[in-house]
């Protein structure tokens, strides 16, 4: 790994990486809630379904580069080659027996990176890549996310309706605001409500650039520290305000895919209730305690290889609400093999059984997909 990317993350090499055991190796526990248990120690042979890799289809990464404004994406993307050479990821997918991937598109988010206009074109140039590289790699690629104009409803619930009709895509992704504003809001709803009649999951995204200032003293972001804990601070707003505002409530089956486990919600879920005992007169009155809302959220196993961190989110969703995640080709500037083998190892050191090991791995995706 050159200086450069040293300089940018770090200064571990993969060396390092690997004898730490990924993420482990950057201050994470590797031995809380481990044991040598049969079950815990038995490794999963099956069916592998990657619902959280990312990938920019090289027609749309070029339009990109040429209509997007400067943001943090940008500049990270390059240093990850994988997200648009095809090659490299099916080195990736070779190693490792039973992976498939679900392509979902790699940040920034089309609405904030370029016009409402070009957002349109920009996000049917993505799922026709897309869904094209799923009709002509079946065996690697077992379907794709759509992505959507977000800066646009109506444009939005046009392409959604291409989307899965035409190309066949089995979701949507959207981040975790949009533009600034809350999941929550009104003019989204629509979307949500043609979710739940196409019977298909949303995926959410943690959104947040450098230009949003972890004080309000500041500028900038500093540190890249809104990448590593903004960003799954994000995810967990918005699934708070999706769960208060009674957005859960006023659709039972909608489905949502978090991602990093649900982020914070699973650590800090005893905190949950403080909100009714504390809240400030504008929670919404839900006819079922908060925490039934969020346990409904599908949870990836995005936690860089953390096993422990992997039983926390086991043991807040159950098996029944976690999906097998990798965010290849993050995090690192690797090709990115590297984070898909330390989860894949985290998950087999769950002390859960295989049963339990096969519906994270394939059996709750092939659900949430409709795949027979």
């Amino acid at each position: 790994m050159g200086n450069n990317n040293q300089k940018i993350f770090g200064i571990i090499d993969r060396r390092t990486f690997i004898k730490a055991g990924s993420f482990a190796g950057l201050g994470m526990a590797t031995t809380l809630g481990q044991n040598n248990s049969s079950i815990a120690q038995q490794t999963y042979t099956g069916e592998k379904i990657d619902m959280f890799p990312h990938i920019l289809p090289k027609k749309y990464n070029d339009e990109l580069l040429k209509k997007s404004r400067p943001n943090y994406n940008l500049e990270a993307n390059r240093l990850r080659p994988a997200l648009t050479n095809l090659d490299l990821r099916f080195k990736t997918l070779e190693k490792f027996e039973g992976l498939r991937q679900v392509l979902t598109l790699g940040a920034p988010p089309i609405e904030f990176a370029v016009s409402p206009q070009d957002a349109v074109d920009l996000a049917r140039l993505a799922n026709d890549e897309m869904a094209e590289l799923v009709n002509k790699y079946p065996d690697r690629f077992i379907a794709a996310v759509a992505s959507l104009p977000m800066s646009d409803v109506d444009a939005s619930l046009r392409e959604l309706d291409r989307a899965i009709k035409d190309l066949k895509m089995k979701g949507i992704q959207i981040f975790s605001s949009i533009n600034g504003k809350p999941l929550d809001r009104p003019e989204f709803l629509p979307i949500y409500e043609k979710m739940v009649q196409y019977d298909l999951p949303i995926w959410i995204h943690p959104a947040r650039d450098r230009e949003v200032p972890d004080y309000p003293g500041e500028k900038m972001a500093k540190y890249s520290l809104f990448v590593a804990f903004g960003w799954p601070y994000e995810t967990t707003m918005a699934m708070g305000r999706l769960v208060y505002s009674g957005v859960m409530e006023k659709f039972p089956n909608l489905k949502f895919i978090a991602h990093h486990c649900g982020a914070m919600v699973p650590f800090f879920s005893v905190r949950i209730p403080v909100l009714e005992a504390a809240g400030d007169g504008e929670i919404m009155k839900l006819t079922k305690p908060p925490v039934q809302y969020f346990k409904r959220f599908y949870g990836d196993t995005v936690l860089g290889g953390n096993t422990p961190a992997l039983m926390c989110g086991y043991a807040f969703f159950g098996a029944d609400h976690m999906v097998f995640g990798t965010d290849y080709p993050y995090p690192g500037p690797f090709p990115g093999d590297l984070n898909v083998e330390s989860i894949i190892k985290a998950i087999d050191r769950m002390n859960i059984t295989q049963e339990e090991k096969a519906k994270i791995f394939s059996k709750n995706p092939r659900s949430l997909l409709k795949l027979s």
